[in-house]
This record gives structure tokens, sequence and C-alpha cells, in this order.
């Protein structure tokens, strides 16, 4: 089977999350004797292309023009799944992140291959591709399988595949682009971007959340500190947001972002099946929480039962303190 995996670029620089996913993507390849191609599309993005080599990327497609400067995902997608169909690729990879959450679709649509999504985890059964997600915010795995010749594209959650490296020299290709002025699309003309003083939480390995328990927004400054600390993101909980004493940007939940970090730090949230849906596949959750009846300690890894305008100050000069020893 031939893989394609769409490497996204911001800033100049390809995301980790589609890493991740070049990873899982070849390591299933690898299990049936497959093999993995990666496309990149943009503006002057041919010289980011190699560093595809360090997670094993042989072959990189390059589609760069002037007319690609600003992000359309409805003409990417219909590149992506006119070149996929050309070149007899089985299957196309997607990072769930933003940007891919609105591709992946897009292109199943043109492509008209089946399409599934966010999924956690990739297996071989009976010599197919076997797709793994969460359904029933999170109470629940569901297995779908790609028969035997079926085609398919599938995103994959970010942060729950291991980023392997396995550098390869690797050779770009660059593809002319047709002409698409016919097709109608929708450009992104501007992202604005957040304050840059804390992660993304889509983006961050450690994530610091707070609920309806930290009582104001005057008490996430401390939350805010201790990410700083460790180099993570603050998060919060609809009901936080909803009171509006923290931006929407920083929502963790099924309205708001799913995230996957290896270590999850819930201070003051009860844990509703909303929240639950949007953090429950992180590696290690700590819960901090004053009610020992609240569901979040049904799904944490550790739990502190107590006041979180305690345990917290004490957890930030511990880490402080690490932080300071090296």
């Amino acid at each position: 089977m031939k893989f394609l995996v769409y490497f996204e670029v911001r800033d100049g620089q390809i995301k980790k999350a589609s890493f991740e996913t070049a990873s899982a993507a070849k390591k299933i390849a690898d299990e049936i004797g497959g093999e993995t191609f990666g496309i990149i599309i943009g503006k002057d993005v041919s010289s980011i292309a190699k560093s595809a080599q360090k997670v094993g990327i042989k072959k990189i497609f390059v589609i760069e023009e002037e007319s690609l400067s600003k992000i359309s995902n409805s003409l990417y997608a219909k590149i992506i799944a006119e070149f996929t169909k050309e070149q007899g690729f089985d299957g196309v990879f997607f990072s769930a992140t933003s940007q891919g959450k609105d591709l992946a679709p897009l292109t199943s649509g043109f492509s008209d291959f089946p399409y599934i999504s966010d999924c956690t985890s990739l297996l071989i059964e009976d010599g197919k591709v076997t797709f793994v997600k969460p359904i029933y915010s999170g109470k629940g795995l569901l297995k779908q399988q790609a028969e035997s010749g079926a085609k398919f594209v599938v995103s994959l959650r970010p942060n729950v595949f291991p980023l392997c490296e396995a550098p390869v020299e690797v050779e770009v290709e660059k593809i002319s682009l047709k002409d698409y002025s016919s097709i109608k699309t929708a450009i992104v003309e501007d992202i604005e971007k957040g304050s840059q003083e804390l992660l993304d939480v889509a983006e961050a390995d450690i994530i610091i959340s707070g609920g309806r328990g930290m009582k104001g927004p005057e008490n996430f400054q401390m939350l805010k500190e201790v990410a700083k600390i460790v180099g993570g993101a603050m998060g919060a909980s609809r009901a936080a947001v909803d009171s509006g004493w923290v931006p929407h940007a920083h929502q963790v939940g099924q309205t708001g972002k799913v995230v996957s970090p290896s270590l999850y730090i819930a201070c003051g949230i009860s844990g509703a099946i909303q929240h639950l849906a949007g953090m429950s596949s992180s590696k290690v959750i700590v819960a901090i929480n004053k009610d020992k009846e609240a569901p979040i300690f049904n799904v944490a890894t550790y739990g502190v039962i107590g006041d979180l305008f305690e345990v917290v100050p004490h957890l930030k000069e511990e880490l402080k303190a690490l932080k300071e020893q090296g």
C-alpha cells in the first residue's frame, strides 16, 4: 500500500503534529510492506521539505507557487485529492489540527474516499489497517477497518502518536500546480495570533487547567505561572470560560479543544463528561479537588483531595526548585 502524509506548515516550519502523523503512517506502512510519502503545499516551502527526513520519509512532493501564499483549504484539498488519485495512493494521512480537521474531510469529499476522523491508535489486524477512535465523549472506543484494496482519508489526534526519528536521505520532487482558477475557493487572509506568553493547549505537552473551583479570573494567574515554569499551556473548563474568566482559546473539552498531552493537571475541575471528552486521552492526569466524589478522580492517574489554593502554590515552588536545579 502507498500512503501520503500532508505536512502542515505554519510560520515557516513543519508542525510537530505532522511529524507525529508521518511517524504513525510509516510505522503502519512498514508493517505491511508498504511505502509512505509526504506532500507540502504553499509558497517557498521546498526549503523545509527535507526536514521530513528525520521521520524516515524518503520522498516529499512539493507544490509551491506565489498563488499559494495564503491558505485555502478548499483548494489544497482539491490538489491533494487529484494528486492522490493520479499517483494511486491508498491512504491519505492528516493531523487533526485546526487545519487538518477542515482539510481532511474536504479531501475525502473530493476524492470520494471514506473518512475516519481523530484516531488515537492504528493497528494491523488480519493484514488490514484498523483505526481506533474515541466515541460517546470518550466513554468507548470504535474500531474501523479498511477492507483489502479500500482507499481512505484519516486524521490522527496530535500528541498521541510518538515522534519516531529515523533519519534518511530524502528526495524532493516539485510538482507543477494545475489551473484551478475556475474553482470557487475560500482564502485565509490572515491568522490572528493570541498571546505568545504561553503555548496553545492543542500543541502543549504539559497542560494545567482550571475550572469553577478557581473562583475567579484573578486566580488563573497562578496556573499561568506554573505553566511558564514547565514550558506548558494553561487550559480551562467550559464553566470557567462561560463565566468570562478565561478566553475561549484556552477551553479544553468537547466544545473547546481536544488535547492529549503527556501531563494534564486539573485544578478545581469536577470532571463533567464534556470536559473529559477533551482530555481523557492524556497520558498522565493529575486531579486536584476538594470534593473526593468528583468524577475527575475516575480518570485521574493521581488524585489530590485538597484545597487547590494550598496545593498549587506548593506545586509551583517545588517545580521552580526542580527547574533551578536543572
